[in-house]
């Protein structure tokens, strides 16, 4: 993570699992972020409480409500992360938050496959477009050419049980409208880098591996990961990537993962 220097980021789904060990490891940084915004459902709610500790302890910390599925909570959010910002723009939104339902092919319904897709596709296209005008002027007020993730990038925490070559742990689970919404946030962050690359801003699919969260516990086998490996992994691939990586899918050790 040596040589990664981003002035501001914002993680989505931030009061547990990846989202917090993001917050954790971004705080604990020799040079850590002039600001570190963490969104969650519920900053008051009890499952925010470490949140709260961790912003007692770090002044640079904003604990930002945001639901996903909620345009006009979406809207307050950012407008609450540019008064913080003031006159400059966000280098980096990592577009974290995410549900799954145990579903399999004969028991999956309408109303989860509507609810998982708002939240893990649509949330994260209209999270994008309300904080674009920041990651724009963060991009415009950059010195750095090309595309970094220091300088104004969109992180979408995807998932290999998306791609459709690998089809990563379908015996352990068939969790049908998770899978085919990670499917489907891995073309919206292509099309996301075909949009916004020529404002300077690069979109990057990550998927975190296998961690031991409450979404990635198995009953039958436990996942391989912490969220601290996983995360740091992450934070060591993000500032390798550059221009060639734009649109792409890679996992937490920054291997390129098929569609």
């Amino acid at each position: 993570m040596a040589g990664f220097n981003v002035r501001s980021v914002l993680v989505t789904g931030a009061n547990r699992g990846i989202g917090l060990g993001l917050v954790k490891q971004f705080l604990g940084k020799s040079n850590p972020p002039e600001w570190v915004f963490a969104s969650c459902r519920d900053p008051k709610g009890e499952r925010a409480q470490e949140l709260k500790t961790l912003a007692s302890r770090h002044p640079n910390l904003a604990i930002i409500a945001l639901e996903a599925t909620d345009p006009a909570s979406i809207k307050a959010a950012a407008a609450r992360v540019e008064e913080h910002l003031k006159s400059s723009g966000l280098n980096l939104l990592i577009n974290n938050a995410g549900i799954a339902r145990l579903n399999t092919l004969e028991s999956e319904t309408a109303e989860d496959m509507s609810l998982v897709y708002a939240t893990n596709v649509t949330g994260p296209l209209l999270v994008s477009q309300a904080f674009l005008p920041l990651l724009k002027k963060a991009a415009q007020g950059s010195p750095q050419p090309g595309l970094s993730c220091s300088k104004a990038a969109i992180v979408n925490m995807s998932s290999e049980g998306g791609s459709i070559t690998n089809l990563f742990a379908w015996q352990l689970g068939q969790v049908v409208s998770y899978r085919c919404s990670k499917a489907a946030l891995n073309m919206l962050t292509k099309c996301q880098s075909l949009g916004y690359g020529g404002d300077g801003i690069l979109s990057i699919a990550v998927h975190p591996g296998w961690v031991q969260t409450d979404m990635g516990s198995s009953p039958s086998q436990q996942a391989p990961l912490t969220v601290d490996m996983s995360v740091q992994g992450i934070l060591n691939v993000l500032p390798t990537l550059s221009k060639k990586d734009n649109g792409a899918f890679v996992n937490w050790e920054g291997k390129v993962l098929p569609w």
